[in-house]
């Protein structure tokens, strides 16, 4: 099981959702960045559920942080963070032993592991994990902030309804201080009720979560396999419930013309800069010094109320399932905060392999 990611700065998940702990361990940190604990609890908040868009499961997500850090920064060494679950209802899953749930990973983990993962919740499989990938996340995040460098998402669609884009760092701070991340406060209503109306049916809905970071020099990512799309993506499609990322223009590239898609270069005082921004801040996989831009289609969270057709793995007949329990109509608006999280691991990696781990801390930095 592939459980880490990274190349200078590596981040390895561990834990089940009904377990007594998730974590993470966040490796190749340099010492000396501060680790802001009140800025930590406020990621968290941007996961945690709300309201009637979200799952009755609440955790208090209450961290500790047993190692890599003294007095208030970090000290070089491995960063392990634990994060106890203390919500759980295992009753729930009692009859999904023997029945994977439609668009789960129930079947393949059975396969996979040949019936011995632990199927409550999901396991090892569930967004519930990704709490401890927010809580280290956010340790980065708020070092790259030192540096100028910001990242921030908002849902730019949900079931035909748009957001305006994130247009400047002004929008950016704002959209990042939203419990519900929309910059259109109109829109936001607009999405809550469509989300509340799939709750209703027993349905749920997905959505697209545009990510933006600004402030990220020119030079950084590499060609070929290790190319800055490569990585954000790889790190995208290691969340629960991505489907699909583009960048810049991305799919709409396949209807214009060279001479309409081109990024022009011009000059701003000193800086060279590109007129439009259709390749979202990348050529050649390498970063060229405008705004890092890209989509991440998040499917509609597959646990629903409705009667579906699975199979009984132990009989091996087809039979209906209903499932119980407590489940989100929708996860897009807390999956921001993962999002946000894993852009900011992966851009502090690119940057720690550019220039060395040290450029992340405030005394070399």
């Amino acid at each position: 099981m592939k459980n880490t990611f990274g190349n200078s700065i590596t981040i390895t998940l561990f834990g089940e959702s009904h377990g007594e702990q998730i974590g993470a361990v966040l490796d190749g940190v340099p010492s000396g960045i501060l680790v802001d604990i009140d800025y930590i609890k406020n990621q968290l908040s941007k996961r945690r559920p709300f309201g009637c868009i979200s799952t009755g499961r609440v955790e208090k997500d209450e961290f500790s942080i047993v190692s890599g850090v003294f007095n208030g920064y970090t000290t070089g060494t491995p960063i392990c963070l634990l994060i106890p679950n203390s919500n759980t209802s295992s009753k729930d899953y009692d009859q999904l032993k023997y029945l994977p749930r439609p668009s789960h990973a129930d079947y393949t983990a059975n396969i996979k592991y040949n019936g011995f993962q632990d199927y409550r919740g999901g396991g090892h499989f569930s967004g519930r994990i990704t709490a401890a990938l927010v809580a280290v996340g956010a340790i980065l995040q708020r070092a790259l902030e030192e540096k100028g460098i910001y990242v921030a998402s908002h849902i730019s669609l949900l079931r035909g309804i748009k957001d305006k884009s994130i247009d400047g760092l002004d929008d950016l701070v704002s959209v990042n201080c939203k419990a519900f991340p929309v910059i259109d406060d109109d829109v936001a209503v607009q999405m809550q009720k469509e989300i509340e109306n799939a709750g209703e049916q027993g349905d749920s809905v997905g959505g697209v979560l545009e990510t933006v970071v600004l402030g990220l020099p020119a030079g950084i990512g590499e060609p070929w396999f290790d190319s800055l799309e490569s990585l954000i993506s790889h790190a995208m499609f290691s969340i629960p419930g991505i489907k699909g990322v583009e960048f810049g223009a991305g799919f709409s590239f396949a209807n214009g013309y060279g001479s309409q898609m081109n990024d022009a270069f011009v000059l701003e005082g000193d800086q060279v800069r590109t007129k439009t921004n259709n390749n979202g801040g990348i050529n050649g996989g390498i970063s060229n010094g405008m705004p890092i831009v890209f989509r991440s289609v998040v499917k509609p969270t597959p646990s629903i109320y409705k009667e579906q057709q699975t199979v009984n793995l132990n009989t091996m007949q087809e039979q209906v399932l209903e499932i119980k329990g407590r489940h989100d109509p929708a996860i897009i608006h807390r999956a921001r905060a993962v999002v946000n999280a894993l852009t900011a691991i992966t851009i502090a990696d690119a940057l720690a392999v550019k220039f060395g781990t040290d450029f992340l801390n405030k005394i070399n930095g």
